[in-house]
Order: C-alpha cells, then sequence, then structure tokens
C-alpha cells in the first residue's frame, strides 16, 4: 500500500510539474516550498503574495510527511519537470526533505532553510532536534495514532499549538492552524538522511530566537556546518517564522534566487 501511495504521488507531481512547466518565467528560477510537520501549504500563503509580486512562478507542494526518503523523493520527482532553474525551500521537516530531493536534480540552484533541518547523511530529525537543549515539543504532541500499516501518526495537541508551534501569530490563527495540521509519520522522524545536497548547493537559512521546536542553537550549528551564505535569526519569532514574518522569508528567498 505504502508503494502505491508513493508511486501515485510521483504521478501527480510530475503531471503537475509538466502543467507549471508550460507557466515558467525563463528569467527567474521556480521557488518550490516545502512545508514541514503539523504545518501544510498554506502556511506559505503570505510569502507566496510577496514572491508571486516580485514575479517569481512559486509552488507550495503538498509533503507527504511519511518519510524523508520517499517524501524527497516525491519532491524530486516535481522539480524533475520543472523545465529552469529551481530554488527548494524547505520549513522545520521540510528542510531535511529538500536536502534529499535536491540530489541529482541539476536544476537545483540553491536551498532555503526556513526554520528547518538541514541533516548530513546518516542523521534524523529526532536526533538533531535533541542535539541541544530547549525543544519542547515532546511534551506537546498528542498521543500516537495507529495506522492500518502499524504505523503511527503524530500530531501537536491544539489546546498546545498556540504556545508551542506559533507564539507569535494571533490566537485566532493559530487555533485555524493547530485544527488544519498535517500529520507526520513518527518513523519519519527518525529514519535517517542520504546524501546531504547543501554540501554540493548554497545554502540560506533564517529561524526565530523563540523556536520551541527546533533550539536555536541546533540551527545555527547546522546553518555554520553548511557554510551558509547567510543566515538571519528573527528576535523573538517561533518555529513558524514564514507565518509571522512573510517579508524576511520571502527576501532571504529572493536573495537565493538572485545569487
Amino acid at each position: 500500500m505504502k508503494k502505491l501511495f508513493v508511486g501515485l504521488a510521483m504521478l501527480t507531481a510530475m503531471a503537475t510539474g509538466a502543467a507549471f512547466a508550460q507557466m515558467s518565467k525563463p528569467d527567474k528560477p521556480y521557488i518550490v516550498l516545502v512545508h514541514g510537520a503539523f504545518a501544510d501549504a498554506s502556511s506559505w500563503s503570505d510569502v507566496i503574495k510577496i514572491l508571486r509580486k516580485d514575479g517569481y512562478f512559486v509552488i507550495a507542494a503538498a509533503n507527504p510527511l511519511r518519510g524523508v526518503k520517499s517524501d524527497g523523493q516525491y519532491i524530486a520527482s516535481l522539480v524533475g519537470e520543472l523545465k529552469g532553474s529551481v530554488v527548494l525551500v524547505g520549513h522545520s521537516y521540510g528542510g531535511s526533505v529538500i536536502t534529499e530531493a535536491a540530489n541529482g536534480r541539476p536544476n537545483v540552484k540553491a536551498l532555503v532553510y526556513v526554520s528547518a533541518f538541514a541533516p548530513d547523511r546518516g542523521e534524523s530529525v529526532a536526533e538533531l532536534a535533541a542535539k541541544f537543549p530547549g525543544s519542547t515539543l515532546g511534551q506537546a504532541l498528542a498521543p500516537a495514532v495507529t495506522l492500518p500499516d502499524g504505523g503511527k501518526d503524530l500530531y501537536i495537541l491544539q489546546d498546545k499549538f498556540h504556545a508551542q508551534f506559533a507564539a507569535d501569530v494571533t490566537a485566532p490563527q493559530a487555533a485555524l492552524m493547530a485544527a488544519t495540521q498535517r500529520p507526520v509519520a513518527a518513523a519519519a522522524l527518525d529514519e535517517t538522511s542520504g546524501e546531504a545536497a547543501w554540501k554540493q548547493l548554497p545554502s540560506w537559512h533564517i529561524y526565530g530566537s523563540a523556536d520551541k521546536n527546533i533550539p536555536p542553537e541546533a540551527m545555527a550549528f547546522m546553518a555554520t556546518r553548511a557554510h551558509a551564505r547567510e543566515v538571519e535569526i528573527i528576535k523573538g519569532a517561533s518555529h513558524v517564522v514564514m507565518v509571522s514574518h512573510p517579508q524576511a522569508v520571502a527576501r532571504v528567498i529572493e536573495a537565493a534566487a538572485g545569487q
């Protein structure tokens, strides 16, 4: 069943990518946005508005959140259908996905990590989150939902979502995000990454100093290790910096696109 799901997802991405390719802007790279766990593609809405206004063609992909390798293959299949250069942007767990997806795709020109993981080969999201103190995510997770294949899906408890995930957005907006969050397979958080694309590609990093999901110290470590072209730290920003500070995030993405 899992293989069937992945196969269908790839076919959908390829068909979608082909349709998008007909609408490309040859003077600018495509921007492909990959959301993380406990979010969805709408988390990029305000960033998309800015990028589109500035002339970029943007695709906010639906990240399956099933596993680093399979999710990376899904995004890579979409990227492979785009007839032009691409900037891959990942939020949170989505950083692991773009790190995987960029491998073997010569049209990817840059990586942007937005409050995101940038793993090296053999590292997992869970390992990196625990590398430095500060994450309180484990205390906010709902009891795992058992899937038909025996796997587990994880959610953030709705009454803890605002403080844990999105402390610097309004309460009504956080409540909506909590209700529409997409779960991540528990196994995905422990799955180790393959080759680290940031070793071959330039990267940009932006995150908040008040992130409770990924310790800021961990993100600083990953950005330094990747020899990031630029690192922007938004004082007081939560894990969803693209929601609370879309202008700053868009600026960093455009810097990567213009290099």
